[in-house]
């Protein structure tokens, strides 16, 4: 498992409904929206959809702890 598959939202401006500020959200890796500066992310509604990555900042978590976030 990579650190990287989870990241915290910066800024929900553009997406209040969608996005909570100072949340951690878990990142579906798509190349394509890297090269784009986009990041796909598993959102509010459960479903994953495309954001400008610059909403969010990767964070490092203990490969034990993401075990148990993704088993969630």
């Amino acid at each position: 498992m990579k650190s990287e598959l989870f990241v915290v939202c910066l800024n929900n401006a553009d997406y209040p409904a969608s996005l909570e500020s100072r949340k951690l959200y878990r990142v579906v890796p798509d190349a394509d929206a890297a090269q784009l500066s986009m990041i796909r992310v598993i959102d509010e509604s459960g479903e994953d959809y495309l954001y400008p990555a610059a909403l969010f900042s990767p964070i490092f978590i203990p490969k034990d702890l993401q075990r148990l976030l993704l088993a969630a």
